[in-house]
C-alpha cells in the first residue's frame, strides 16, 4: 500500500506528497473550469498515469526479453466530455519505440501494455484507442 498525502492551498491548487519519497506534485484545475491551467489538473494526471504506466509495463516487459526500449515515448490526449456530468471522454494513447524489433516482441510489447493496471482500472465509457509506431 502507497500512502499519498494532499492539501488544498486554495485558489483551486493542491499539493501531493507521495509517502515513500516525498516527491510532490502539484495541481491546479484547467482553464476551461475556472482554474489557471498553471499545472497538471486532476484529469491531467489520469492521462499521464495512463501513459507512464504503459511505458513502464513496457519497459518490464523488455527488460525480460533483454531489450533496450528507452528513448520510447507516449503521448496522451484528453478530452473532456462537452455536457454534464463533466468526465474524461476518451484518452487517446500513441506510444512509439524508436528501436527496430522483431513481429514477435512488437507484439509482447503491445500486449504488455494493454496489461496496465492503469488501463484496467479505467471506466468502460473512457473511449482508449491505442496506437503504436515502431522505428
Amino acid at each position: 500500500m502507497v500512502a499519498i498525502q494532499f492539501e488544498y492551498q486554495g485558489d483551486l491548487h493542491c499539493k501531493a506528497v507521495h509517502g515513500p519519497s516525498g516527491t510532490e506534485l502539484n495541481t491546479d484545475a484547467p482553464k476551461d473550469n475556472q482554474g489557471r491551467g498553471e499545472s497538471f489538473s486532476p484529469t491531467d494526471l489520469v492521462a499521464t498515469a495512463l501513459g507512464t504506466c504503459m511505458l513502464t509495463v513496457m519497459g518490464i516487459m523488455a527488460r525480460t526479453l533483454n531489450l533496450d526500449i528507452a528513448g520510447s515515448t507516449a503521448t496522451v490526449e484528453k478530452e473532456m466530455t462537452a455536457t454534464a456530468p463533466r468526465r474524461i471522454q476518451s484518452l487517446a494513447v500513441k506510444i512509439h519505440v524508436p528501436q527496430i524489433l522483431s513481429a514477435e516482441n512488437k507484439e509482447k510489447l503491445e500486449r504488455a501494455a494493454h496489461t496496465c493496471p492503469v488501463h484496467k482500472s479505467l471506466h468502460p465509457d473512457i473511449h482508449t484507442p491505442i496506437e503504436f509506431t515502431w522505428g
